[in-house]
């Protein structure tokens, strides 16, 4: 879900009816292996297992929640509809409806996470400063994104039905926008599709992460001279 930009009449476009049509299967794509992989790619490139985490674009909290209760956990997410849910559902997590323009939230923290949501933001450069000043010197972001190139480019353009997407590019392009204003540490392709019985495939790679139709990127804030 978009997290930059003008907050108002986000109640109409990432309202109820947003996840209701265009992320109906939200937590079946979600499952808790997915989220348990996400959890041990950032252990594995933060240096710590406890800390402070923004997840940017949390919707329901879904992911912070399945973090140990060490983690001192925060989330933004543009839909008031998300973060209402999120507290009904896991009050113990601080959740606000923002943007990173408006976010109250402003660490700085060990890790800043966003998943399948830079590109809903238009403003990229802006998306850049906003996630370095919310990260401490040294600090972890992890973000994932769809691909819409390589041989699988076609299917991922004909299966995205989100027309809030702004930025529908190619792996090289996110790679190239994340190593302009971070140290990458490592990327991966990732495959994933939720089949008609309901089964949700998720399958992590890096041997094949030139075709795979997402990829997720862990990245570190340069230190400054």
């Amino acid at each position: 879900m978009s997290s930059s930009g003008d907050p108002i009449g986000a109640a109409d476009r990432f309202g109820s009816e947003y996840f209701q049509t265009v992320y109906r299967n939200y937590e079946r794509q979600n499952p808790t292996y997915k989220r348990q992989f996400y959890r041990d790619f950032i252990a594995r490139h933060a240096g710590t297992r406890t800390g402070g985490i923004l997840d940017v674009g949390c919707a329901f909290g879904g992911f912070l929640s399945s973090l140990p209760r060490e983690w001192q956990r925060f989330g933004i997410d543009i839909s008031p509809f998300a973060i209402q849910e999120g507290r009904r559902l896991h009050p113990d997590l601080r959740l606000e409806a923002a943007t990173l323009d408006t976010n109250p939230f402003s660490g700085p923290f060990d890790v800043v996470t966003s998943f399948d949501v830079i590109e809903h933001i238009q403003d990229l450069e802006n998306v850049a400063q906003a996630l370095d000043k919310l990260l401490k010197p040294g600090g972890l972001l992890v973000f994932v994104v769809p691909a819409y190139d390589g041989p699988l480019g076609p299917i991922v353009h004909l299966l995205d039905r989100d027309p809030t997407h702004v930025h529908k590019t190619s792996r090289r392009f996110w790679t190239r926008w994340a190593s302009s204003h971070f140290e990458i540490l490592e990327w991966m392709g990732m495959y994933r599709i939720l089949l008609p019985p309901g089964v949700y495939i998720h399958w992590p790679t890096k041997a094949l992460r030139c075709c795979s139709p997402a990829i997720i990127v862990a990245a570190r804030k340069r230190a400054r001279p």
